[in-house]
């Protein structure tokens, strides 16, 4: 994985990774401290999405029965065949990187309809057999607008250090979370890099903005450490980084650049945001959640089609899928 280096007056400099082309370099003065890394993640993505579903086809991809999550062992595996790797390599777990695409991968295809738990594994539906024979830039578009609407699972629920949020009508809509985080990233110039706390301030501010919490009143039941004196009912504006912000950070890196609708610039995780330090409970996290690291989105050549103009998507100047080698 390549990493920043300091250039000259204490500017950082992050060096692309992936199979794609790309600008060679990203100033990142204003990201934070560490190694950037840039994620060109549009040239990969079907390339992926086809390794996965061989993968599926063969039985490999084992889900827990009760929260249709994968298994870690099929997290593993996914990891492996991924073009570029994940985004926090196995090395880099020692300095708190996780998997990220590689789980996220496998959610895809059952919120997609393209794979179905069966037994103790993911099985293809006729939908993803009919994307593994023909693979195409609109499989990941239709990708794209069914997890929108998917209701079979909640990416909030992957910031755990936030407790109180199974207690029913807490939370709103991941539904509803989905389209304003879509709409936000329509509202972005593609090509252009955009610091993730700037789109923040577009999330806020749209007609629809990104809203975790069913009400005030419901925000209060969640908490860090302890529901009385952790509860971020009381917290005021520094709840919205710590709810929006953390579901903003999860579904951007998780979900969107695993998809290749936006490329990322991002540095480990643990010390990247401190956002959250003054709050009760949060002297025991080096962060918040694992996609603290993320820094920075840009829309690029295939987010754009997906996110404006979906008929383009046969038209893009992308890679073919890569030829099974078996």
């Amino acid at each position: 994985m390549a990493e920043g280096t300091i250039g000259v007056a204490g500017e950082r400099s992050a060096y692309a990774k992936g199979s794609g082309s790309g600008p060679a370099l990203l100033r990142a003065s204003a990201f934070p401290r560490g190694p950037v890394t840039v994620r060109v993640t549009g040239p990969d993505a079907l390339s992926n999405l086809i390794a996965v579903l061989e993968l599926a086809a063969d039985g490999q991809v084992r889900c827990s029965a009760a929260t249709r999550r994968p298994l870690a062992a099929a997290v593993r595996l996914v990891e492996d065949v991924l073009v570029a790797g994940d985004y926090y390599d196995r090395t880099a777990r020692r300095d708190g990187g996780e998997p990220i695409a590689a789980f996220a991968w496998p959610m895809l295809l059952q919120a997609g309809g393209l794979a179905r738990l069966a037994g103790p594994g993911l099985e293809l539906t006729p939908r993803g057999e009919a994307v593994l024979a023909r693979p195409s830039y609109q499989a990941l578009g239709a990708l794209w607008e069914r997890w929108l609407r998917s209701v079979s699972q909640d990416e909030f629920s992957r910031i755990e250090a936030i407790r109180g949020q199974r207690r029913t009508g807490t939370l709103t809509a991941p539904a509803r979370r989905r389209a304003a985080l879509a709409d936000g990233l329509a509202a972005l110039m593609p090509g252009v890099w955009v610091e993730v706390d700037a789109l923040f301030a577009v999330l806020r501010a749209q007609p629809a903005p990104l809203v975790v919490a069913a009400s005030p009143l419901t925000r209060w039941r969640l908490y860090l450490g302890d529901p009385r004196h952790g509860s971020l009912g009381p917290v005021g504006a520094t709840a919205w980084n710590v709810l929006e912000g953390r579901y903003a950070l999860c579904a951007l890196f998780e979900y969107a650049a695993t998809l290749g609708v936006v490329d990322v610039a991002y540095t480990a995780a643990p010390g990247a945001r401190d956002d959250y330090r003054e709050l009760w409970g949060a002297d025991g996290y080096e962060s918040l959640s694992r996609y603290d690291g993320l820094a920075a989105v840009r829309v690029n050549e295939l987010g754009a089609a997906i996110l404006h103009d979906p008929g383009t998507l046969p038209a893009l100047g992308l890679p073919q899928p890569r030829p099974d080698p078996g």
